[in-house]
């Protein structure tokens, strides 16, 4: 992180549809003189001055002009924060000059991806340049993949409280959840079939949960790709869309950390289907996903929500069950606020060393409890409503 910086947090991507939510939500939180001081930026000035006053920003925030397809703008942009927080994507596209910048420069970096083949790429490239630079690249700080890596990590800390050591299986499992996808995850949706369809190989990338591990593979994991009785939960479960991308970031979760939860570890994630519960975004988008820059309405967004269960197991076969629950749509609501605070609480984590990390892995249980203060999650142990 750049301790000599002229702000603490700069949003790339303000004038976007989740880019002025965050900016949104720090407007609410950080006036000017609160805790952090921050900027929004983007390609456009006159869009930037324009979203600047339809969210109810002092006049006074700076605006930075910066173009993705212009590198020199981006090495000066990324000098000036001590942290970038970008929802310009997809990132395979527009991402990989600004990691780059990030990395030389020192500057930390948050950004919402799922898109596991590039992130893949930018572990391979960077890791340890950013370990020599000091700057913290961290990936999937929305929905994918914060409340399932936290929900884990939550998990493991329940089960060396009440039974002395972590467990070596946890199953996450999607109770409830009602909100749309979002148009910038089904454009990274796209980009990656494209990418795919120009190298087949990438396919074999996509199903390897240990794809963000590099030079570790661990055990075979449950495929989860399709329905099954499950008797943990005591219901029908199947295929959730976002495992394929939150399994793999827990695996790197537990790998960063030295493997505290077992190089054996196991870990599935699916969709509840009981009678009443709804977990498709599919059936909760309406007639289709809309395009970037586009998204629900406020009350869409804050009749939104999510409830995920996690029910650790011990090889002994003792349980814990916690939740982590959302109170807004996962795609914009919730992310946007999880993106700010994330960015709040590495500013405030300078001990972590620079590398290519998972939030969870970074900055551990001091971000539960900051999103549970700020974010509108919260994180329940429920192993006693057990039976």
């Amino acid at each position: 992180m750049r301790a000599d910086a002229e702000f603490d947090i700069i949003v790339y991507g303000a004038t976007g549809f989740t880019g002025r939510l965050v900016a949104e939500h720090l407007v609410r939180t950080q006036p000017p003189g609160g805790e952090v001081s921050w900027a929004m930026a983007g390609r456009s000035a006159d869009k930037l001055a324009e979203v600047r006053d339809l969210i109810g920003a002092p006049a006074s925030t700076p605006l930075v002009v910066c173009d993705a397809a212009d590198p020199a703008q981006l090495r000066a942009m990324v000098h000036r924060a001590k942290v970038i927080v970008t929802t310009v994507g997809p990132y395979q596209l527009y991402g990989s000059d600004l990691v780059a910048a990030c990395v030389e420069a020192g500057t930390d970096y948050v950004d919402l991806c799922g898109e596991s083949n590039w992130m893949a790429e930018m572990v391979a490239a960077h890791h340890e340049a950013a370990r020599a630079s000091g700057a913290r690249i961290l990936f999937s700080c929305g929905f994918d993949s914060i409340p399932f890596e936290l929900g884990v990590l939550f998990a493991e800390e329940t089960a060396k409280r009440r039974l002395g050591h972590p467990v070596p299986r946890v199953k996450g499992r999607v109770r409830n959840m009602r909100g749309g996808l979002s148009g910038g995850t089904a454009a990274s949706g796209a980009a990656t079939m494209d990418a795919i369809r120009r190298n087949p190989a990438l396919f074999q990338l996509m199903i390897n949960p240990f794809a963000l591990t590099p030079g570790f593979t661990g055990p075979a994991q449950p495929p989860g790709n399709e329905a099954v009785f499950d008797e943990d939960v005591g219901a029908e479960v199947g295929p959730f869309m976002m495992a394929a991308i939150n399994t793999k970031n827990v695996h790197r979760s537990n790998f960063l950390q030295g493997h505290p939860w077992g190089a054996d570890f196991t870990y599935d994630e699916m969709s509840i289907t009981a009678p009443g519960s709804s977990t498709s975004f599919t059936d909760l988008g309406g007639a289709g996903a809309p395009k970037p820059g586009e998204g629900p309405s406020l009350e869409e967004r804050e009749n939104g929500f999510y409830d995920i269960l996690f029910v650790g197991i011990d090889a002994d076969g003792r349980k814990v069950r916690v939740s982590v629950k959302g109170d807004r749509d996962p795609g914009y609501g919730s992310t946007s606020k999880m993106m700010a605070e994330t960015a709040i609480q590495l500013i405030g984590t300078p001990a972590t060393a620079g590398g290519v990390w998972t939030p969870g892995a970074a900055l551990g249980v001091p971000l539960i409890e900051r999103l549970a203060a700020h974010a509108g999650l919260a994180f329940t142990d429920e192993t006693d409503k057990a039976g």
